[in-house]
């Protein structure tokens, strides 16, 4: 590979200069001990663990520490900027690498975000400020009709397939989570090895491809998910109905990255591209959506099993509640899924102009199943640029009781956005089937950075809860997040949304609700007439 011809050449060079610097001038010595010192470095480069730009990059990655070491002047318009000339969130960035580093996250002089502006959110502080607890707080998954319920981290890792990431980013990742005591989704790619040997807790996610659980028509395949869903391992199942990227199409790994080992895992053939469906054969309605959800614990012993989806429509989210309370069973979790949210690839036109953002979104299912009477049996995860404790305590008011994280966490395992996702090129090996490439990213530094990113991570989570006044989360409430909504005027959460009440939506659906309430049928995805 390059990184080898590089630091080969550097070494053939320095042998030629020697031998010309034995018969010629002083000056030619200065030169010989300038290469050698670049082929020190170059060797270092290829061994150290602990830089993965080093390891595929050697003596030229060190230009990209060289802007790290004068930012912001530098890296702020040529690291932190978009294609498009929109800059990147600096500090939430230099929080997660230094919090994945195990090094302190906080920053010098002040916010550097405009307090004024109109759009500004903040958390209400109490001035009577409570004792963090010396664990964080736990999420239970598993309804009335589970019976093997799972205990959740307030933060997780988000769905990312292998294929999508490298089987060392996999493994990296579970390691992490096995450390750190938190879930790890698996994706929609399937459940590989590369999932299983690290230990950690795992939530199988099921895609319309059915992909590791499919038979030959590429149709559920019951059998098989009752073998894998039995490893100790899996705790949950997440059926996908769409995701932020992309939702209302199916997934999509490019043909460069459908290696023969992939398509081994997933069904499919190598080297194609390989697309999901847009929609699930396993079901058509929104009843049969939930007696399949149903048939998913049965088939995994009782295991928790939820849905994940992007909210485009408030009457699809009603039809599914009328559905559960139709057929007597419900999802033990629904993760809600943000437009803005994604590291897939997929079409700009589905990641700029399809979907809920994930405040909208999450406010609508929460809403749903509260003015249902689900609300207290089923619980709710969010996931999309939750980053920071900040984040996390927002979603948790807004309606979730617990977060998933898929940007941040490939952060912490070395991801520096350099945005070849796709086109597997990866420069530090996190989204790569290239074997050459992936060897850059260590497992074990890595895994150890994942771990760190998460406990930190939370842990300001809770100290920031424990600044509001409360210890865990069902303390916090709507008043406690606020919006500036016009340069004079600031609201609540609580003044600027609906919030239903337990079982209205049974008894007296507000006007604002009413017509999808009307509009929504457990029969169909399609609304009925709203005349």
């Amino acid at each position: 590979m390059l990184r080898f011809f590089l630091v080969g050449f550097l070494g053939l060079t320095l042998v030629l200069v020697g031998v010309i610097a034995a018969v010629g001038g002083w000056g030619w010595w200065v030169l010989v001990a300038l290469l050698a010192f670049l082929s020190v470095v170059g060797i270092y480069d290829l061994v150290q663990r602990r830089h993965s730009v080093l390891r595929n990059y050697p003596v030229l990655g060190h230009m990209r520490y060289l802007l790290e070491s004068v930012r912001p002047e530098l890296q702020q318009y040529f690291v932190e900027r978009n294609f498009d000339g929109r800059p990147f969130d600096r500090d939430v960035r230099t929080v997660v690498y230094e919090r994945a580093k195990g090094i302190h996250g906080e920053l010098s002089f002040g916010t550097e975000r405009d307090v004024y502006e109109v759009g500004y959110e903040y958390l209400v502080h109490s001035t009577a400020p409570v004792v963090e607890p010396d664990e964080p707080p736990r999420v239970n998954i598993g309804g009335p009709d589970c019976s093997r319920p799972y205990s959740m981290s307030l933060l997780n890792v988000s769905s990312m397939s292998f294929g999508a990431l490298s089987a060392n980013a996999i493994r990296a990742l579970n390691r992490g989570a096995a450390r750190g005591g938190f879930a790890h989704d698996t994706g929609e790619g399937g459940l590989t090895p590369y999932h299983l040997d690290g230990g950690g807790d795992l939530v199988w996610e099921i895609g319309s491809g059915y992909f590791g659980t499919r038979d030959r028509d590429g149709r559920f395949d019951p059998a098989e998910f009752a073998d894998k869903s039995a490893h100790d391992h899996v705790k949950a199942i997440s059926l996908k109905l769409s995701q932020g990227a992309k939702p209302g199409v199916g997934g999509v790994l490019p043909a460069a990255k459908v290696s023969e080992e992939i398509a081994r895992y997933r069904g499919v053939p190598a080297h194609e591209k390989c697309i999901s469906p847009a929609a699930h054969t396993a079901f058509t309605t929104p009843r049969e959506l939930i007696r399949f959800l149903a048939d998913l614990r049965e088939l995994s012993g009782g295991k928790p099993v939820g849905v994940k989806l992007c909210v485009g429509s408030r009457v699809d989210v009603l039809a599914i509640c009328k559905a559960m309370l139709a057929e007597g069973t419900a999802p033990d979790f629904v993760i809600v899924d943000g437009a803005e949210g994604g590291t897939a690839a997929a079409p700009l036109e589905y990641e700029d102009n399809m979907g809920l953002p994930l405040t909208d979104g999450l406010m609508t299912v929460h809403n749903a199943l509260v003015g249902t009477g689900l609300r207290d049996r089923i619980r709710v995860g969010a996931s999309g640029k939750v980053a920071t404790g900040n984040d996390m305590v927002k979603r948790l008011i807004q309606g979730a009781d617990y977060t998933n994280s898929a940007r941040a966490m490939m952060m912490a395992l070395g991801c520096i956005q350099a945005q070849r996702c796709h086109t597997n090129r990866c420069p530090v090996g996190v989204t790569t089937q290239d074997p050459k490439r992936a060897r850059a990213l260590d497992v074990a530094d890595k895994a150890l950075r994942v771990q760190r990113y998460h406990a930190s991570t939370v842990r300001q989570a809770v100290r920031l809860m424990a600044s509001m006044g409360v210890d865990e989360p069902g303390g916090l409430t709507t008043d406690m997040l606020r919006k500036k909504v016009s340069p004079t005027t600031v609201r609540s959460y609580t003044e600027l949304y609906e919030w239903l009440a337990p079982g209205e939506l049974l008894t007296d659906p507000p006007p604002m609700w009413s017509a999808d309430w009307r509009a929504a049928t457990p029969d169909s995805f399609r609304p009925r007439s709203r005349s």
